[in-house]
């Protein structure tokens, strides 16, 4: 339902339902604000319309009972000349807009129109934070409805308990040391080490070191015995990201790890056994290499006995809102200050761009908004005119675009906006709220 509309006179309320109805809208008229209050609640995704002077119960004080029920419940009062001043003073105690008789059909389109875009956010801003309160914090770094994610959830914990050694493929910032932790968290080793490497960020010089171990004096600066990686993660998961970095020479040494499932660290000669689970991550395709050359063959079969692909973010959309609300909330609570409202703009990017940095980059662009960075689209890149459409269209299109302009080149400044425009400042504060732009949008992000 888009509107509930409330008038007691029944020739005005059907006209102005019939009249919203041709206009696309979803419309429950009803004859009074005690039949109102009894199908409204917190819940209600639409916007309500309502005339002031009725019997009984009026509009000003089923707007006052409404905002008890949902203080972001939009409420457009419509008044007769002489209600005029009770509307803006209703206005200032939070009702959305007013419309004075006697009004063309089509006047309360626009004001209902971003109505129920600010209602869509409220509620979806409300959807989101439940969502993420619900989810369990051993489900969060896997947060998703999409069946993509679905799928990769059952896939875990189906291999979980089998103990078998896996492959993660996943571009950049896809997840991929998230997966491997809640392979580990699900499955009997979750009590033992999970041991990280990342193959890309060792030097070659001494990435054999920090896997095998080496002995006291193995080789120049070996000062004292080191425990390597790879035990150290016995009992436990030894996870190798960017294992397409590896050297050839070591590919050879880890093979034998994996099928024998002992180390001999340098220096030694005695082997050690280790009992390990190894789940090994790829940003590129392993099997590509494989046939160039650039990766043991018998090494990637060894490691394929289970492959995970995780999903890039372009491959399930649905998801990027409710990981950004959750990234939101995390970085609230790191910044100490309270997560923003998500706005149209940030909507806007959130749908349109493609998140090549997956949800790395999407977490990063969560600190920002919560800092007050956001680098998204900027407001003032409205679309232009429509060409079509009746003359008013057109009319309040443009009219739209030289606020935001001038917005824009006042970087927000109500004063400066006014000069430029040359309109007192109830009219433009009218016309703000008529063409639904937020004047903070327009102002430099704080530094």
């Amino acid at each position: 339902m888009d509107v509930a509309f409330i008038d007691d006179d029944e020739t005005l309320r059907a006209a102005n339902a019939q009249a919203l109805t041709l206009a696309g809208l979803t419309v429950a008229p009803f004859p009074s604000a005690t039949a109102a209050l009894g199908a409204l609640d917190a819940s209600f995704p639409g916007v309500v319309v309502t005339d002031v002077r009725m019997p009984g119960i009026d509009g000003l004080e089923l707007f006052r009972r409404l905002r008890a029920i949902d203080p972001d419940l939009p409420v457009i009062l419509i008044t007769g000349h002489g209600d005029v001043a009770m509307a803006v003073e209703a206005m200032r105690e939070g009702a959305y807009d007013f419309v004075a008789k006697p009004y063309p059909a089509d006047r309360l389109l626009g004001p209902i129109r971003h109505a129920l875009e600010k209602r869509r956010l409220v509620l979806e801003n409300r959807a989101l934070r439940r969502a993420v309160e619900e989810t369990s914090a051993s489900d969060m770094p896997l947060l998703g409805a999409t069946p993509a994610m679905e799928r990769l959830r059952a896939t875990l914990r189906q291999i979980a308990d089998a103990d078998v050694d896996v492959l993660i493929e996943g571009e950049t910032g896809a997840g991929k040391e998230v997966v491997a932790t809640a392979l580990h968290r699900w499955s009997p080793r979750a009590a033992r080490p999970f041991v990280a490497v990342n193959c890309g960020a060792l030097p070659e010089s001494v990435i054999e070191s920090e896997l095998f171990g080496h002995e006291a004096g193995a080789f120049t600066g070996a000062v004292k015995k080191r425990v390597g990686r790879i035990e150290h993660a016995h009992g436990g998961t030894l996870f190798l990201d960017e294992i397409e970095a590896m050297p050839p020479a070591l590919q050879i040494k880890f093979l034998r790890v994996l099928e024998a499932r002992e180390v001999t660290p340098l220096g030694m000669n005695e082997t050690r056994k280790v009992d390990i689970r190894v789940a090994a991550a790829s940003k590129v395709d392993l099997l590509e290499l494989v046939r160039t050359n650039a990766f043991r063959e018998d090494l990637y079969y060894r490691l394929h006995v289970a492959t995970i692909r995780i999903p890039p973010l372009r491959e399930r959309r649905d998801d990027v809102p409710l990981l950004f609300a959750h990234f939101l909330d995390r970085a609230g609570r790191r910044f100490r200050r309270e997560p923003p409202p998500m706005t149209a703009a940030v909507r806007r990017k959130l749908d349109q761009h493609d998140w090549p940095g997956n949800v790395r980059e999407l977490a990063h662009y969560a600190e920002r908004v919560a800092l007050g960075l956001d680098d998204g689209p900027a407001p003032a890149a409205a679309p232009p005119a429509p060409q079509g459409g009746s003359l008013p269209d057109r009319v309040e299109a443009f009219e739209a675009e030289q606020i935001r302009q001038a917005l824009a080149a006042a970087q927000g400044d109500i004063q400066a906006t006014l000069h430029a425009l040359g309109v007192p400042r109830k009219t433009l504060y009218d016309k703000l709220k008529r063409h639904g732009i937020d004047q903070s949008a327009f102002r430099p992000p704080k530094r």
